[in-house]
């Protein structure tokens, strides 16, 4: 457990939503740095520029990339190149060629297969050798590893191997399979966002279809700091979720309970349901509480549209969260820490609409 912690979601503003954060906790007088994803290739100055004025230091302990999707891995490029990293922590689904070898038709050697998945997942390939030409140790966090304080509950290793092979990315899918589904991701976005409709508080809409399988790659770690527990969720979805709460509840964490969420990608409504934030952050209120007694941080760039979803925020309240979004700005959450210039947040208006598809 540890005694003092403090978290920067840093506001990555592009056209579209991006993750990076950084965070300092501190265990018996001895402390520990993260950057936890890095947002597109521009974010990168900006977690090097966070690092250095919030810590005095460019020195990092561990990188951790959730997983392989480019708002999250590509500033990592500059953590690696300009900072002196103890640790790369990151799954990279083509070391395991051999053991996928045989649930794919198309490839008969593991090779060729290794290949076609670097290709695939070129953002984590790129990370992988950069951080064997400068020497970082790269390690694997699957459920139960150990990032310092931090407790990876998903995925687990059998799982995510399953993800890889259902993945849309994969050697099996066709080439126009992925386009079809990225552009029927788009109209799906700009459908949600026209079909809003009038909500009592406590009604909640989610989508029957879950998220990705590489949103569902993410590692979803946790901390406990003073009593009170940090969960990052990457871009996790429900089976993620799901899996990090069996995990949890089997090691003998308590839910509900969480001091800060982060919401996962960006806000998506395919991320989460009643049910899972039910189990994670408890039941339904019959109003919001004058003091909400945990945090919902959510990485979302003003300019995109389609995040975060009316429906996922109007859920954080329900619950008694916090709601806040980066936008643009910086938002960080401290246990044991003050710093002058800190300015609190507005509680985000409560969204009178939902989606309704």
């Amino acid at each position: 457990m540890a005694d003092s912690i403090e978290v920067y979601f840093l506001g990555v503003e592009t056209k579209s939503s991006g993750d990076a954060i950084t965070l300092r906790h501190t265990s018996n007088g001895a402390s520990a740095v993260h950057v936890v994803d890095g947002g597109y290739l521009e974010t990168g100055q900006q977690i090097y520029d966070n690092l250095i004025s919030a810590y005095g230091s460019s020195h990092v302990d561990h990188v951790v990339l959730t997983h392989p999707d480019r708002d999250h891995a590509n500033g990592l490029r500059s953590v690696l190149e300009k900072c002196e990293v103890g640790v790369l922590w990151m799954n990279r689904p083509w070391i395991y060629a051999e053991q996928l070898l045989e649930r794919f038709e198309t490839y008969q050697s593991a090779d060729a297969l290794r290949r076609k998945l670097r290709q695939i997942y070129d953002a984590s390939a790129a990370l992988e050798d950069l951080a064997i030409a400068k020497g970082i140790p790269i390690l694997a966090p699957f459920q139960g590893e150990m990032i310092g304080d931090f407790q990876v509950l998903a995925p687990s290793y059998s799982r995510y191997l399953d993800l890889i092979v259902e993945s849309n990315k994969t050697p099996e899918a066709a080439e126009d399979s992925v386009l079809s589904f990225a552009v029927e991701a788009i109209m799906k976005a700009a459908n949600a966002a026209k079909n809003l409709v009038k909500a009592a508080w406590g009604d909640e809409y989610f989508p029957p279809g879950g998220t990705s399988a590489e949103n569902e790659m993410s590692v979803v770690q946790t901390v406990v700091v003073g009593g009170r527990r940090l969960l990052l969720t990457g871009d996790t979805g429900r089976e993620g979720l799901t899996e990090a709460a069996d995990f949890l509840e089997q090691q003998g964490g308590q839910l509900p309970g969480v001091w800060t969420f982060q919401v996962p990608h960006h806000g998506g409504r395919r991320n989460v349901n009643s049910e899972v934030l039910d189990r994670w952050l408890g039941p339904k209120l019959s109003e919001l509480p004058q003091s909400t007694p945990w945090n919902a941080i959510c990485s979302s760039a003003k300019a995109d549209e389609a995040h975060p979803r009316k429906s996922v925020i109007r859920a954080m309240m329900h619950r008694g969260g916090f709601f806040a979004a980066t936008e643009g700005r910086t938002v960080s959450v401290a246990i044991g820490v003050t710093r002058d210039g800190w300015q609190s947040l507005a509680q985000a208006p409560y969204p009178d609409q939902q989606e309704t598809e």
